[in-house]
């Protein structure tokens, strides 16, 4: 029973609020069949949850990823 869970900021998608639902429905059907095609796993019992993170609450390199954004640009 995989258990999959993905981790996005919310920025992008419609509006810069985040991954659409379609792009959601996109990921979770993409890793279920990725499970079922690699490990044989039933789609059936796979878990996929998608959490949004604000941008803010997000860090990289020591840095908040719009800090890290300036230095690496």
């Amino acid at each position: 029973m995989p258990y999959v869970n993905i981790k996005v900021t919310r920025e992008g998608g419609p509006d810069g609020a985040g991954p659409s639902a379609d792009q959601k429905a996109r990921l979770i059907i993409g890793v279920t069949d990725l499970l079922h095609d690699v490990l044989d796993k039933n789609p059936a019992t796979t878990f996929v949850v998608i959490d949004e993170v604000p941008l803010e609450d997000w860090g990289v390199g020591g840095l908040p990823v719009q800090e890290y954004r300036k230095q690496t640009q």
